[in-house]
């Protein structure tokens, strides 16, 4: 087998793996944001009392501190941990998205900021056999030590974003996400809020307690958390700043190892970058400077990123599972490569399919993208018959209005029967049916929109006969099938659409 044979091999191999940790690094994140989630409805319910959250403390415990809990917490921190070092190790370049930068950037943070936390809590009760109450905690971080529950503030809001960045970075794509991302952004930004104010008021009330000498914590209790929390959170952030630093060194030592051997990434424009073998195309275009899409952040769940290889298409390694499944699904070209999938092993020239807009984007300021999806959709085009001359015979301004009246009526009918209203074409008019629904359910939806524009323009042509000189008629093409829908088009014009066969067709219907 020579040389070259084994490398693809290996990288074969290594791609196939590649599945096997995002899954197993997204499981382990759920369990923690579950745990997260519990927590923190924990301290909201100190809102209401102290008695309140210790009882949701109990439940809280009866859940996570016995033998299957405390394994599947501890799991999924080790695992999560583990393969956070591990891909910061595997990044070739840690030139990024801000939003990656900053969970990547959170999420390193996050241990130096629970660990006095976790050695005061969990630890402590283990090796001291002493029931750590709701009251023990708020009492060691409010009254004894306010500098620690300030830094546990501050860890909640580090952890909750960490934790919706990772959501975001795994939903945002879901047909659905589009609309349900407001009342996410509510959700998301009350619960840290919530979670700080049921803090503050149990702080505020064991201050109390405390002050009227009615609380039953031992002084001496306290004395041994925080002598056990400063015996051992010096090791812990030793611990931890060696296992960063022997990452970081690893990679240095990579990179060393890595820019012995080099290859030269051309791109159809003129630009050149040389880089260590190993790096992705994308990669190679964040280091280089070089403008290059990926909407999903080149996790290989959308092709925005990819390239047509113009030379060394022969000596690329093969497809991996994660870009065949997505190249497949486009019907790409064989010289068609995922740039956050291509690692080259020799020269090569590539062009990337998809322009970057260097002032806005792909999609345009404040844009939410929706990616260009294959969906099965209803399609109903509308259009006002004879409607020229009619308006030949009219001001302008009662053309306006009436052809108001009649988006009006269109409007209308169709979101109230669930559709989308897309857009309106002179005097006609497009609706999509079926975006959250299913084919049969967007079938139903055209024909009521369809009964409902029917009946009200009759009855606006009842009204306007005598002004009109003539009928109002309309003609409706409705078909179903599969089409492309995405968000589309360029700066306040973009919006969600629909494209292909099934919308040409609807569109020939009407104008039969």
């Amino acid at each position: 087998m020579t040389l070259l044979a084994q490398r693809r091999g290996m990288i074969a191999g290594r791609r196939s793996g590649e599945q096997w940790l995002r899954t197993a690094r997204l499981s382990s994140g759920l369990v923690l944001m579950i745990f997260v989630v519990l927590h923190f409805a924990n301290h909201m319910l100190a809102l209401i009392s102290l008695d309140a959250a210790e009882a949701g403390r109990q439940w809280f415990m009866m859940l996570w501190r016995n033998p299957v809990g405390t394994v599947v917490f501890y799991g999924a921190l080790l695992v999560h941990v583990t393969l956070v070092m591990f891909a910061l190790y595997r990044r070739r370049t840690l030139i990024m998205p801000w939003r990656e930068a900053l969970q990547v950037g959170l999420g390193l943070l996050i241990p130096l900021l629970i660990a006095q936390h976790v050695i005061g809590t969990r630890i402590f009760s283990e090796l001291s056999g002493v029931d750590d109450t709701y009251e023990f905690v708020v009492n060691s971080l409010w009254v004894w030590s306010p500098s620690k529950g300030l830094q546990q503030a501050i860890a909640v809001v580090a952890i909750w974003v960490h934790g919706c960045l990772g959501l975001y970075f795994w939903l945002r794509y879901r047909p659905w996400f589009a609309e349900a991302g407001p009342v996410l952004i509510i959700v998301a930004a009350l619960v840290p809020v919530l979670t700080l104010l049921g803090f503050v008021n149990a702080g505020r009330t064991v201050q109390y307690v405390l002050f009227t000498g009615t609380s039953g914590i031992d002084p001496a209790l306290l004395n041994s958390a925080e002598a056990l929390r400063d015996l051992t959170i010096e090791f812990a952030y030793a611990v931890y700043a060696a296992i960063i630093v022997l990452v970081l060194f690893l990679r240095m030592v990579r990179t060393y190892r890595e820019r012995r051997s080099v290859v030269e990434i051309r791109y159809a424009s003129g630009q050149r970058v040389r880089v260590p073998r190993g790096y992705t195309v994308l990669e190679a275009s964040r280091l280089g400077g070089i403008p290059h899409n990926a909407v999903c952040g080149g996790r290989g769940r959308c092709s925005t990123c990819r390239v047509r290889v113009l030379e060394g298409l022969d000596a690329l390694p093969p497809l991996g599972p994660i870009e065949k499944s997505t190249l497949t699904r486009i019907h790409a070209e064989p010289d068609v490569r995922l740039a956050c999938q291509l690692h080259p092993d020799e020269d090569i020239k590539v062009a990337p399919m998809l322009a970057v807009d260097r002032n806005f984007g792909i999609f345009g300021p404040g844009v939410v993208p929706t990616p260009g999806r294959e969906q099965e959709v209803a399609i109903l085009f509308c259009d006002l018959r004879s409607f020229t001359a009619i308006s030949d015979h009219k001001l302008p301004f009662d053309t306006v209005f009436l052809l108001n009246r009649y988006f009006a009526l269109v409007g209308r009918a169709v979101e109230g029967a669930g559709g989308r209203l897309d857009k309106f074409i002179g005097d006609g008019a497009m609706a999509i049916f079926g975006l959250n629904s299913s084919r049969e359910e967007a079938c139903r939806q055209a024909l009521v929109a369809s009964s409902a524009i029917i009946r009200e323009l009759q009855r606006v042509s009842d009204e306007l006969t005598a002004e009109l000189g003539q009928p109002l008629r309309i003609a409706i093409g409705i078909h179903s099938g599969a089409a492309i829908v995405g968000t589309m088009g360029y700066g306040k014009t973009m919006g969600v659409t629909a494209i292909g066969d099934t919308v040409n067709i609807a569109s020939r219907l009407e104008s039969v």
